[in-house]
């Protein structure tokens, strides 16, 4: 299917609306989790259940080694988040000071995504994080660039309030340029709203009016929920029902729609299909959910 990036310029909810997408996506699903100031999901969701010695930072050891060994390690370093394993997570950093080590990592990466989307079928999520900025491209250590640039679609979280439009506005101009030249073009650039009342008990501005006003596309909205949210980012008991809340409901459509968006955008740029490469294939054959649901 389609490689999603979520990311924000603040603390508006990415993790947990990818989570939520990851979750909810009707076609079997991966969530990485890469904001190279560290992941929250390990301890939060997981509740502890995978120590450091798992997860994302190991696949840049594995990377310098070979290709394969940075296939298999990418293998090995996924956790199911269901008990058939349709559902995987790579779990993310432990301490941003790891993040330095990834630079050459993002890309083989991005490859092996886009392999999962395109030839496993699919839906794939990356947690991209807080964007950063330097000297007005990209900040190479504090975020996941070639991610972005190489994903289907770059989706920015923003809620539906004045404080988060002032903030995002400010990066989409400079994030398009980016996407025009190092990435697939600014027509991936979307939004992704979480709708929440305002502290003045309205609920702040419409979907159609933040379009307006970041003269951005919106592809989804999001009911913001507080206690799954919470659940999903810090963890403890899961709130009642939470797998038939509005939350999980809402990113199920918002799942849908990115995934045909993604697509019709990759059949109208004529994106070509990905290499074919030997250890990505063998890749594919170890990430089966039968795999899954043993380590389960």
């Amino acid at each position: 299917m389609a490689v999603i990036a979520l990311a924000s310029t603040a603390s508006t909810g990415v993790t947990s609306s990818a989570l939520a997408l990851t979750l909810a996506s009707p076609r079997p699903s991966l969530l990485a989790e890469c904001d190279p100031k560290g992941g929250t999901l390990r301890a939060g969701f997981l509740r502890g259940q995978i120590t450091a010695g798992f997860g994302l930072y190991h696949l840049a050891a594995a990377e310098r080694v070979s290709p394969d060994a940075m296939a298999n390690a990418f293998a090995s370093h996924l956790w199911p988040l269901d008990e058939g394993g349709h559902r995987k997570l790579m779990p993310g950093l432990t301490d941003p000071a790891q993040a330095a080590s990834l630079g050459r990592t993002w890309s083989a990466l991005s490859d092996v995504l886009h392999v999962l989307a395109q030839e496993a079928g699919h839906d794939v999520y990356v947690d991209a994080g807080r964007l950063s900025f330097t000297s007005g491209q990209l900040h190479e250590t504090l975020t996941p660039a070639p991610l972005i640039y190489q994903a289907d679609l770059v989706v920015l979280v923003v809620r539906n309030t004045e404080p988060s439009l002032a903030l995002t506005r400010h990066v989409i101009d400079p994030l398009r340029a980016e996407l025009d030249e190092r990435g697939n073009g600014s027509s991936a650039l979307a939004l992704l709203v979480i709708e929440r009342e305002t502290s003045r008990g309205g609920h702040g501005y419409t979907t159609h009016q933040i379009a307006d006003a970041l003269k951005t596309p919106v592809l989804g909205a999001l009911p913001w929920d507080a206690p799954v949210a919470g659940y999903f980012t810090e963890g403890g008991t899961p709130p009642r029902g939470y797998a038939r809340s509005d939350l999980l409901r809402y990113a199920r459509t918002a799942a849908e729609h990115l995934a045909v968006v993604a697509q019709r955008r990759r059949v109208q740029q004529q994106f070509p299909a990905p290499a074919a490469n030997p250890q990505l294939a063998g890749l594919l054959q170890r990430l089966n959910p039968q795999r899954g649901a043993a380590r389960g």
